[in-house]
């Protein structure tokens, strides 16, 4: 059975967020073992110049590495990725499949993205749009995403 791993900067604040992720996380249950891992988020001031936002990058990304997989197929979620469809995604799972790789982790950054050090450590890079989201909205969508995926690959009656 595939692993599917979400490693995200921070918590999730609101209950809403909460119960959406839980749902997904249920529902996947079927398809895969999924675990999403937070690691802290870097305290930062209101007005911060580009040193102090590279260093709060540098430490995110550090604890995101830290829970990378060694043998895991590692999907980037950052604005420079490519943007794929859900039937897209459902190949990417496919190919990881037939690559003999039995674990996805997929990474979200905080509020200031990613490392270039976590992004240079990525397989695959997604953009789920031109549009910014919160990341904490960033991860409900993706875990819709990944239920979908495997929806598309079960031939279920979810994605039409």
């Amino acid at each position: 059975m595939l692993s599917v791993n979400i490693i995200c900067v921070g918590k999730l604040k609101e209950k809403y967020w909460t119960q959406a992720v839980n749902e997904y996380e249920k529902r996947l249950r079927l398809f895969c073992k999924f675990k999403i891992t937070e690691v802290d988020e870097e305290k930062i001031s209101d007005n911060p110049n580009e040193s102090q936002i590279n260093a709060v990058l540098e430490k995110e990304g550090k604890r995101i590495l830290k829970n990378i997989g060694k043998n895991s197929q590692v999907i980037a979620l950052c604005i420079e990725g490519s943007q794929v469809s859900s039937e897209g995604v459902a190949e990417i799972f496919g190919k990881t499949a037939l690559n003999g790789i039995s674990s996805i982790d997929f990474i979200i950054g905080g509020s200031w993205g990613l490392s270039d050090e976590v992004k240079c450590n990525c397989d695959i890079k997604l953009s789920m749009s031109k549009m910014t989201f919160p990341h904490q909205l960033a991860r409900v969508m993706l875990c819709e995403q990944i239920y979908r995926a495997f929806q598309i690959t079960s031939g279920g009656k979810y994605h039409k």
